[in-house]
């Protein structure tokens, strides 16, 4: 996610705004943990990982609505 932002635009984004960061950092937890069952490293039960997936895209469309709302201007 945000691969094709630069680096130091996510970094900063993250110093400046910690629901950003919690969001970003919890993200990234999500989508190893959605690889990871997905991949069946991470044994999991479809119902978990429904909810992991759902989660996992609640948090990046938040997380591109704080990105977009601060480079709008």
């Amino acid at each position: 996610m945000f691969e094709e932002q630069p680096q130091p635009e996510i970094d900063a984004m993250m110093k400046a705004n910690p629901e950003f960061k919690q969001l970003y950092q919890r993200h990234r937890l999500l989508d190893k943990k959605v690889n990871d069952a997905e991949l069946g490293v991470l044994p999991i039960d479809d119902v978990t990982l429904g909810q992991m997936k759902r989660e996992k895209l609640a948090a990046k469309d938040r997380l591109l609505r704080l990105y977009d709302a601060e480079h709008r201007h």
